[in-house]
C-alpha cells in the first residue's frame, strides 16, 4: 500500500525536478528536417542488411478501415474507376468498381491522407493531400502534396511539407496548373503555415492568398464551374489539446465562410444569416453545379440547447465529460452566392445525433449536381434531404462515420461513400447494397497474444471495437495465411493481455480505463474497474489505459489511472498502490482524460520492481510494489508523452523507455536505456533519424535485439541499441503502433494504424544476425518442411515446393545440389544477391513426383561451401 509517510518527500522531488525540467525547450520539426530526416531514412532502408527479410499479412481480411475521401472517373462504356484516401493507409483504386483494389500510393513521407481532386483537363492526372484534416484522436500527421501523372503510377512531392493537414484541393476546371489547397495547419500547434494557398505553375511555387492567423485553418473550398475565379472558403479557429477536443471556445471569433470573386486576389466574409462567431464550429460547404448561386452550409453549432448542464456535468456515450446539450450539425441555405444565409434544418433530435458533440471529426455536405433541393449531410451517418434540408433521412447499410461522397454529375442516382470500414455504392441513389470492406486499411492500436496452439492475436479497432485472428503456422513459416477476424472482448480502444496458461481467459477494457475479465469459452465477462478510492472525485483512465499481469504470477493484475492499482486475485478486489502519478495540473484538464499513466511494466526478474510513465510526461519506478515511489525523470525532456516501458529480462535494473513529442508536433526520436532502474537515462536513438516512437519490445530471447515501431516504419537494433536498421522488408509506410513477439512460436506481429497486422519470422531474423555477426560468408536459413503435391487442403495450407532461404554477404554465383539418400537429383547453378535469396525446387526428379524422405540442400560459392537437411513429408 501506498505509505504517507513519505508525502513530504515525494512533494520535495515532484517540486524540484519539475523547476529542473522545466528549463528545458523542445522545438517543433520543421519541414526542412522532415525532408531531411526522410532521405536519411530511405538511405537506410536501401543499406539494410535485413531489407529482403518479408512481412507476411496477418489480416483481417474482413474488415477495412477508416477512410477520408473518393474520387472516380466515370466510365466511357466500362466500369468506373475508383480512388479512395485512408487516412492512415495511403491511396487505392480499383478499375473494377471495387471488386480488387491495388496500393498506388504506399510509400512516402507520409500515407495519411486528407483530400483528392482529379484534373477535370486529365483524369490521370490526381493530387493528393496529406495529413487526415479529420484531426481525430489517432490522426497521422502529413507532409503536403501530391501528384502523379499517370493514374497513380508514380508521384511527385509538390511542397507545402508545414501544413501537416490538407482539408481540400480544387483543381482550375481550365487551366491545370491552376491549384487551390485548403490547410488545416498543425493540429497540436499554433502555427502560420495554414489558410488557402495557390499554385500557378503546378506546384512549383505556392502563394498563401487566404490567411488568418496562427490558430485558423482553411478546412473548405467550392468553386463555381460557370466561373473560376469564384471561390468560397471555410475556415475554423481551432487548436487541439491533449486534454480538449478541437471545440469552438467563447472568445474565438474567426471560424468564417469567405468569398473571393478575383480568383483569390481579395475575400470577403459571407456570415449574414449564420451563428454567432463564438458558436460556430467547423464549416462544410458546397453549391449546386447547375444553379451556383445557390449554396449550402453545414455548421456544427455550439448554441447551447440546454443551459442547466455544463462541462464536466454530464457525459457523452465514451463516458467523458460532455459539454451539455448544443444545437449540433445545423444546415444553412443561401440562394444569393452567399450574401445571405438562412437555417433550413429544423432543430430536432435527429439532427442533434447527426454528428452529436462530434462535428469537428466531419463537416461534409454534398449538393445533388441537378437538382439543387437535393443535399447529403456526412456525419455519424450519411443522410439526404429532398426539401432543402427541412428534413432527412439515413440511407443504410453502410458503417458509421461518413467522411467522403462522390455524386455521378451524369447519373446523379450513382453514388460512391467512403467511411470508417470501408467503401459503399448506391445505384439508385437510395440503397447501398455494395459494400466493400475488403481493403486492407484497418487501424489496430494493441497487439495481444494467446499461448494457444496455433496462437491468436488480439486488438481493437478505430471505430471497430476489438476482434481476434488466428496466426497459423501449419503451411510453413514462409506462409502464414492472411484470415478474417472474429470479435473478441473489448472496446475500440482497449490492450488485450491473455493469461499464460489459459487462452480462454482474456482482460481487455471498454473506453478510458474500464477493465474486464471474459472467460472465452463460457462467453462470460465481468466489470472488475478497481473502485473510486476515498476523497478522489473520479478515476481519469487513458484511452489506452494500461493493464498488464505480473509475470511472477497470472493472478496478479496491475492497472493504470491516475494511479496504480494493484489485484492480487484477478480482479475481484483492489488496492491503490501508488500516489496519483500525474502532475494533476486543474488547468489540464477538459473533456478528453489527460494526466494519466499510459504505461506499465513489472521486471521479470524480481517481483515488485515496478515501472509507470505517464502522458504528461513522469516516470516512476517502485522496488517494494508501491510502498515507495521514486520519479526517475533525470536528463528527460520535460512533458513528452511516455509512450512505452519495458523491463528487461536479462538485467535486473535494466528498463527501456519511449516517449512520443507528436502532440507537441515534434516528430524526434525519443528512446532510451537505463541500466540502474531508470536513475540515469542514455538516449539510445542514435541513427534512427526521426519517429514518433510508439514502442519498443526486448527480444524474449537475445538481450542484444531491439524493435521499436514509429509513426512509420519498424527500426531493430542487434547491439542493444547502439545502432538501428530498418526492418521493413516489403511492408508499407504505415503507423507501428504495437510490436509483440510470440515467446513459443518466434513470430513477431506489429498492429499498424492503417493497414493491418503483420507478421515476421523471427528464426529467420536472428540467423541473419548471427551470420551477420559472425565470420561465415554465408547460411542456409531454416528450412520449412515440404509436402509432396496434390495434398492440398482447402486453405492451400501445403507447401508443394521446397523454398530454401540462403543468405550471402557478397553477391555472386552459386552451385546448387540437391541429393537423396545415395544420388543427386536435381542440380543447377545462379546468381546471388548480396542479402537474402531464394533456393526452389518443385519436388521433382525426371518429371515425377520424388519419394518422402529426408533430402539434403549442397550450395558451393566462391568461398564457402554450405549444407542443410530438409524433410519431404508424403501424400496424405
Amino acid at each position: 500500500m501506498f505509505n504517507p509517510i513519505s508525502s513530504f518527500f515525494l512533494f520535495f522531488v515532484i517540486l524540484t525536478s519539475f523547476v529542473s525540467q522545466a528549463q528545458q525547450t523542445f522545438q517543433k520539426t520543421s519541414a526542412t528536417k522532415r525532408i531531411q530526416w526522410y532521405e536519411e531514412y530511405e538511405k537506410q532502408k536501401e543499406a539494410s542488411l535485413f531489407k529482403d527479410i518479408p512481412w507476411q499479412f496477418v489480416g483481417p481480411t474482413n474488415i477495412s478501415g477508416r477512410m477520408t475521401d473518393v474520387e472516380v472517373v466515370a466510365p466511357k462504356g466500362k466500369n468506373y474507376t475508383i480512388y479512395v484516401a485512408g487516412a492512415s493507409g495511403g491511396i487505392w483504386k480499383t478499375e473494377n468498381e471495387g471488386v480488387t483494389w491495388n496500393p498506388v500510393f504506399e510509400h512516402g513521407m507520409s500515407t495519411a491522407f486528407g483530400d483528392l481532386a482529379l484534373d477535370p483537363q486529365n483524369k490521370n492526372t490526381i493530387w493528393a493531400g496529406t495529413g487526415e484534416a479529420n484531426i481525430f484522436r489517432s490522426s497521422n500527421a502529413g507532409a503536403g502534396i501530391y501528384v502523379s501523372k499517370d493514374a497513380g503510377k508514380s508521384w511527385e512531392h509538390k511542397g507545402l511539407v508545414n501544413t501537416n493537414t490538407i482539408a481540400r484541393i480544387l483543381v482550375h476546371p481550365k487551366i491545370s496548373d491552376v491549384v487551390f489547397v485548403a490547410a488545416g495547419g498543425n493540429e497540436w500547434t499554433n502555427d502560420p503555415e495554414r489558410g488557402v494557398y495557390k499554385t500557378t505553375d503546378g506546384g512549383t511555387t505556392w502563394e498563401k492568398i487566404l490567411y488568418v492567423d496562427e490558430m485558423t485553418g482553411a478546412y473548405d473550398l467550392v468553386m463555381n464551374p460557370e466561373n473560376p475565379d469564384e471561390i468560397y472558403a471555410t475556415t475554423w479557429q481551432r487548436i487541439r489539446k491533449q486534454w480538449n477536443d478541437p471545440r469552438t471556445e467563447p472568445n474565438y471569433a474567426e471560424t468564417s465562410i469567405y468569398k473571393t470573386t478575383d480568383g483569390g486576389e481579395n475575400w470577403e466574409k459571407i456570415n449574414n444569416g449564420l451563428p454567432e462567431s463564438r458558436f460556430r464550429g467547423r464549416i462544410g460547404i458546397d453549391l449546386c453545379k447547375s444553379h451556383p448561386n445557390t449554396i449550402y452550409a453545414f455548421v456544427d453549432n455550439y448554441e447551447k440547447l440546454d443551459e442547466e448542464h455544463e462541462l464536466n456535468e454530464t457525459e457523452d456515450a465514451y463516458g467523458r465529460p460532455s459539454s451539455g446539450r448544443i444545437k449540433g450539425a445545423t444546415v444553412y441555405r443561401s440562394d444569393d452566392a452567399g450574401e445571405n444565409w438562412r437555417q433550413v434544418s429544423e432543430q430536432n433530435k435527429y439532427m442533434e445525433c447527426m454528428s452529436g458533440t462530434y462535428g469537428w471529426v466531419f463537416g461534409q455536405i454534398r449538393v445533388d449536381p441537378v437538382n439543387p433541393d437535393k443535399i447529403y449531410t456526412l456525419g455519424l451517418f450519411l443522410n439526404v434531404s429532398d426539401d432543402s434540408g427541412k428534413s432527412f433521412k439515413t440511407l443504410d447499410g453502410m458503417h458509421m462515420d461518413h467522411h467522403g461522397l462522390w455524386i455521378d454529375p451524369e447519373n446523379t442516382n450513382y453514388l460512391v461513400n467512403v467511411n470508417d470500414g470501408g467503401v459503399a455504392i448506391s445505384y439508385d441513389g437510395e440503397n447501398f447494397r455494395t459494400f466493400y470492406n475488403n481493403l486492407p486499411l484497418v487501424q489496430f492500436y494493441n497487439v495481444g497474444m494467446d499461448m494457444a496452439e496455433p496462437f491468436h492475436v488480439y486488438g481493437s479497432i478505430q471505430d471497430h471495437f476489438s476482434f481476434r485472428g488466428v496466426v497459423d503456422l501449419s503451411g510453413g513459416r514462409d506462409n502464414i495465411r492472411a484470415v478474417e477476424f472474429g470479435s473478441a472482448p473489448g472496446g475500440e480502444g482497449s490492450n488485450h493481455v491473455i493469461h499464460p496458461d489459459d487462452p480462454n481467459i482474456v482482460y481487455s477494457a471498454g473506453f478510458y480505463g474500464t477493465i474486464s475479465r471474459t472467460e472465452m469459452d463460457k462467453n462470460k465477462t465481468e466489470n472488475i474497474m478497481p473502485p473510486v478510492p476515498e476523497g478522489v472525485d473520479k478515476l481519469r483512465g487513458q484511452w489506452l489505459a494500461p493493464f498488464i499481469l505480473s509475470p511472477h504470477n497470472p493472478g496478479i493484475i496491475y492497472h493504470g489511472t491516475q494511479f496504480v492499482h494493484r489485484s492480487m486475485n484477478e480482479g475481484k478486489s483492489w488496492e491503490k498502490i501508488s500516489p496519483d502519478l500525474t502532475y494533476n495540473d486543474p488547468e489540464k484538464k477538459g473533456d478528453i482524460p489527460y494526466q494519466t499513466i499510459f504505461t506499465l511494466a513489472e521486471s521479470p526478474l524480481k517481483f515488485g520492481i515496478l515501472y509507470a510513465g505517464t502522458d504528461d510526461g513522469r516516470v516512476w519506478m517502485t522496488q517494494n510494489s508501491g510502498q515507495e515511489w521514486q520519479k526517475i525523470n533525470t536528463g528527460l525532456p520535460y512533458g513528452k508523452w511516455v509512450s512505452h516501458m519495458d523491463a528487461s529480462r536479462f538485467a535486473a535494473g535494466r528498463v527501456y523507455m519511449t516517449q512520443n513529442g507528436k502532440r507537441d508536433d515534434d516528430f524526434a526520436a525519443y528512446i532510451w536505456k537505463s541500466e540502474d532502474y531508470g536513475q540515469t537515462w542514455k538516449s539510445i536513438k542514435n541513427n534512427i533519424p526521426y519517429g514518433p516512437v510508439n514502442v519498443l519490445r526486448e527480444d524474449p530471447n537475445d538481450e542484444n535485439i531491439l524493435y521499436v515501431g514509429t509513426d512509420y516504419s519498424v527500426f531493430l537494433s542487434i547491439n542493444g541499441g547502439q545502432s538501428w536498421e530498418p526492418l521493413v522488408g516489403n511492408l508499407p509506410t504505415t503507423y507501428v503502433h504495437d510490436i509483440n513477439i510470440h515467446p513459443r512460436d518466434d513470430i513477431a506481429v506489429i498492429a499498424t494504424h492503417g493497414r493491418g497486422m503483420w507478421a515476421l519470422d523471427v528464426k529467420i531474423l536472428r540467423e541473419v544476425i548471427k551470420i551477420e555477426t559472425g565470420d561465415a560468408e554465408a547460411g542456409i536459413l531454416d528450412i520449412p518442411a515440404c509436402k509432396l503435391p496434390y495434398n492440398m487442403d482447402y486453405y492451400n495450407r501445403t507447401v508443394t515446393k521446397l523454398k530454401a532461404p540462403v543468405y550471402v554477404k557478397n553477391a555472386g554465383k552459386i552451385e546448387i545440389a540437391i541429393s537423396g539418400a545415395d544420388e543427386v537429383i536435381y542440380s543447377t547453378s545462379t546468381e546471388v544477391k548480396k542479402g537474402l535469396n531464394y533456393v526452389s525446387w518443385g519436388l521433382l526428379k525426371d518429371e515425377e513426383p520424388v519419394k518422402a524422405g529426408t533430402y539434403n540442400l549442397h550450395i558451393t560459392g566462391k568461398t564457402f561451401e554450405l549444407s542443410r537437411k530438409f524433410k519431404v513429408n508424403p501424400f496424405e
